[in-house]
């Protein structure tokens, strides 16, 4: 007998739309894990923000922010002293109709830019461009798109399941149809927490998917000293302004006015359990902020660094992706693009995991070692099969 208890908060099939919703311990829900546990959703009504709903699944040690009409990203989030997330010159999410995509020569995605973790996706990502007869813009369409069906699911079973699961349509006429399930779940008392997405095809025709997780991280764990780790075969910059720092590639700089972006191309290594591990490690060693994702299904890793001025958007991303954030055609060209049949479910996993302590610094960093298996290969300029050289 099943103990899951459903709270739909939007359903466009039935034109519901709730404003403002609390569901917490104190209600009357008691989890094993926490009794500070709460989900919490409002309605935003000003400026970009108009028409955003608001959901913040706190799971009593740790809470993340959650957009349904910005292709279910994750705006936000703070475990104890710890904020998640970074200080972008769009310093409000913007509800998508205020972003137009085609702006600045197709780089408007650019104008909504803000999340801790955004979608890039699901027909495309990377550079703009024309590919097949479709005009591409930066990153494609997904992190603009609205949820039209979102519920919060609470399984009391063991330390108490908690999760937000929403559903998004990509789909255009002539064009590929994708429908994305996806599941931000944790449990209560959880410092980690799960972004479990299940991507369907929709079309009668096999389509090609495009998916990179954009996962952005500033201040505090991004910092002068800080540092990037990772269990890898190969890393190679993207392009020639990426091998300028290739000797440097896992460490960063505080914030440069004059810094131009630069990004690193990374073959995961996995564990014994199939997953890569990737952190960023503030410069004391006291914290980090942790990624996980199975190898199979996420092969690619992007790096990438923009330690620019604070005011113009001092942040760094760790992206697990089906591909690398390379133009449509070059990906496909490299078969890095699944062929997915009608009616071809893919599942894709991402967890987020804030350590807070030195000691579990140091047990990661160890984990980080026993996964690495032999001396990775490191280019020093861009390399053919990664980048268009």
């Amino acid at each position: 007998m099943t103990t899951l208890k459903k709270f739909p908060l939007i359903d466009a099939d039935r034109n519901l739309c709730l404003d403002a919703v609390e569901i917490a311990a104190s209600r009357g829900l008691c989890l094993a894990g926490s009794d500070k546990w709460s989900i919490r959703c409002q309605k935003l009504s000003a400026g970009p923000t108009a028409g955003l709903h608001d959901i913040v699944l706190d799971s009593g040690a740790m809470a993340i922010s959650l957009l349904p009409e910005r292709g279910m990203g994750l705006w936000k989030g703070v475990c104890g002293h710890l904020p998640l997330g970074w200080d972008s010159p769009v310093s409000l999410p913007r509800h998508p109709a205020f972003v137009d995509q085609g702006d600045r020569g197709n780089l408007g995605w650019l104008h909504g830019f803000n999340e801790l973790l955004c979608r890039c996706g699901l027909s495309s990502n990377g550079p703009p461009g024309s590919d097949q007869g479709d005009q591409l813009t930066l990153h494609g369409r997904v992190a603009n798109l609205p949820a039209h069906h979102v519920e919060v699911q609470i399984d009391p079973a063991g330390p108490g399941r908690l999760a937000i699961v929403g559903q998004i349509e990509e789909a255009s006429m002539f064009g590929s149809h994708w429908l994305l399930k996806s599941t931000l779940a944790t449990t209560a008392g959880s410092k980690t927490f799960d972004v479990i997405d299940e991507v369907t095809n929709l079309a009668d025709t096999p389509q090609h998917l495009s998916l990179l997780y954009h996962i952005n991280i500033g201040r505090p764990f991004l910092e002068a000293g800080a540092t990037f780790a990772m269990p890898h075969q190969e890393v190679a910059p993207r392009d020639s302004r990426a091998a300028e720092g290739i000797d440097e590639w896992q460490t960063y700089l505080g914030p440069r006015a004059s810094y131009a972006e630069q990004a690193y191309f990374i073959s995961p290594l996995a564990n014994s359990n199939g997953e890569a591990l990737a952190g960023l490690i503030n410069s004391n060693r006291s914290a980090a902020l942790v990624v996980r994702f199975p190898v199979k299904q996420l092969p690619c890793f992007t790096l990438w660094k923009n330690t620019q001025a604070d005011g113009n958007g001092y942040v760094t991303g760790l992206e697990p992706g089906l591909n690398y954030p390379n133009f449509r055609a070059f990906e496909r060209e490299q078969g890095r693009l699944p062929l997915v049949q009608p009616g071809e479910t893919r599942r894709l996993k991402v967890s987020l995991e804030v350590l807070d302590d030195a000691a579990q610094v140091a047990a990661f960093t160890t984990e980080v070692t026993a996964s690495q298996k032999g001396k990775p290969l490191v280019f020093r300029q861009p390399a053919g099969g990664y980048s268009p050289v």
